[in-house]
């Protein structure tokens, strides 16, 4: 059995004990000539998985649907029919944000198995990225709820996403996801379930879309692809609730790359075009760089070079177009040399060494922030490495190391150690020595 997350969610909601609901379910069970006696351990069990019998999930809907003024129906309490999974994209927007919220309350409390979910492919992976691209839109995000919301609800999701995309840049996924997690659970699912009109509803669902993406980030980051994949979709789905077609091609994006860490390259490609084609106009320069850098990845490692060497054109057209102070903020990630170590990969892939090295070093001779320093870095080093160049490789690894010190992420512990088995396997003078500095670096467990 697998947790009703849905349900416990809704309880907390509601500020309803496990003994509060089995009583109002009796009550609820008389009017309707049912002589009930379930105690609160009957709800534990409903929490635990265990699906109640009878009619006792319409009343639980009728329960909690009263106490929350809304109506419910037995998907929105986690007790539909089983193996029927309700779309994120299908379902109305209310019932979406409540499933949202479950999922968001689930990770806050570190369930094992919200961490341990792996990534789903082939079809349901496929859907929510079709419903985005495709009809129906949502006609009207309105809604009424407890509390006003307005203009400067907004700001503060928009602040906290700033805030917690530097943290993740400074710190890693690992230590800033629980506390983006946290903050949405607590201060973003009450805005959504708030009173506001079309226009504030559909700011206010960009800017959680925004936010939830650097909740996946942050569980990409932490090695918990299934997680992230669903905040990835709940982000998207936002995305379609606020209109932006920029922003739903931006969360794309982070599913391509994921795609790609993931070796699923044929949806990478696949995924990257729907993005460009669906976002069109709205598609930035920098967003365009990024999805075409990604497709010819995945191109050189399906050996088509002719269509990686085409998209390697194409981002480097796009990147020539890119002029700061225009873009997004979500799109702030791509910064100058970006473009340079995403080529100089798919060159590598392609066995073009000197002109991957090319790209490297472009890569690394621009400033960057230390989290993507370490990336350029690590690149240069095994073509450095692959050349027989093995001083100035064993120079780029000892950076890499002393930038990662401090950073909590999955991902760039990853990197070094695949850099550092490349060092030893090259038995190059000065490996032993960078290979201790790397230990020091991934010494401390997260």
């Amino acid at each position: 059995m697998q947790p009703n997350v849905l349900l416990d969610a809704l309880l907390a909601e509601a500020g309803m004990s496990h003994a509060g609901l089995a009583a109002y379910v009796n009550q609820a069970g008389s009017t309707r000539g049912l002589a009930l006696r379930y105690e609160h351990t009957a709800v534990a069990r409903w929490l635990k998985g265990q699906r109640p019998r009878g009619q006792v999930p319409d009343l639980i809907c009728e329960v909690l649907g009263g106490r929350l003024r809304r109506p419910l129906g037995l998907d929105d309490i986690g007790l539909g029919l089983p193996d029927r999974p309700a779309s994120a994209h299908a379902s109305p927007l209310s019932g979406f944000v409540d499933r949202a919220a479950a999922l968001w309350r689930s990770d806050g409390q570190a369930r094992p198995q919200a961490l341990a979910a792996g990534a789903v492919t082939g079809t349901p992976a496929v859907i929510p990225v079709w419903e985005w691209e495709n009809p129906p839109e949502d006609a009207d995000v309105s809604r009424e709820g407890p509390h006003r919301i307005g203009p400067e609800h907004i700001e503060i999701l928009k602040a906290a996403r700033a805030h917690y995309e530097l943290m993740y840049r400074r710190a890693g996924g690992v230590a800033t996801r629980d506390r983006v997690v946290r903050f949405l659970g607590s201060e973003t699912a009450p805005m959504l379930r708030g009173s506001y009109s079309d226009g504030v509803g559909r700011r206010l669902h960009r800017a959680t879309g925004s936010l939830v993406a650097v909740a996946g980030i942050c569980a990409y980051d932490s090695d918990a692809h299934g997680l992230a994949q669903r905040y990835f979709h709940q982000a998207l789905r936002l995305a379609k609730a606020s209109g932006d077609r920029g922003l739903g091609a931006y969360v794309v994006a982070l599913i391509v790359n994921q795609s790609l860490h993931l070796r699923e390259f044929r949806q990478a490609v696949a995924f990257a075009e729907a993005a460009l084609r669906s976002a069109g106009r709205h598609t930035t320069p920098a967003l365009a760089a990024d999805l075409y850098a990604m497709q010819a990845k995945a191109y050189a490692q399906l050996g088509d070079d002719r269509a990686a060497l085409e998209c390697i054109r194409q981002a480097e057209a796009a990147a020539d177009r890119i002029r700061p102070g225009t873009e997004p903020d979500e799109t702030g990630y791509v910064q100058p040399g970006l473009v340079n170590v995403q080529v100089a990969e798919a060159l590598l892939s392609l066995g073009d060494l000197a002109a991957a090295h090319e790209q490297a070093t472009a890569a690394v001779g621009t400033p960057a922030h230390d989290r993507g320093r370490v990336h350029r870095l690590a690149m240069l080093c095994e073509i450095q490495l692959r050349q027989g160049e093995a001083d100035r490789a064993v120079a780029a690894a000892a950076e890499m190391a002393e930038r990662a010190r401090g950073m909590e992420s999955l991902r760039l512990r990853d990197r070094l150690r695949t850099v550092r088995a490349q060092l030893l396997t090259s038995g190059c003078s000065g490996a032993q020595e960078t290979a201790l500095l790397i230990d020091g670096t991934l010494r401390v467990p997260l």
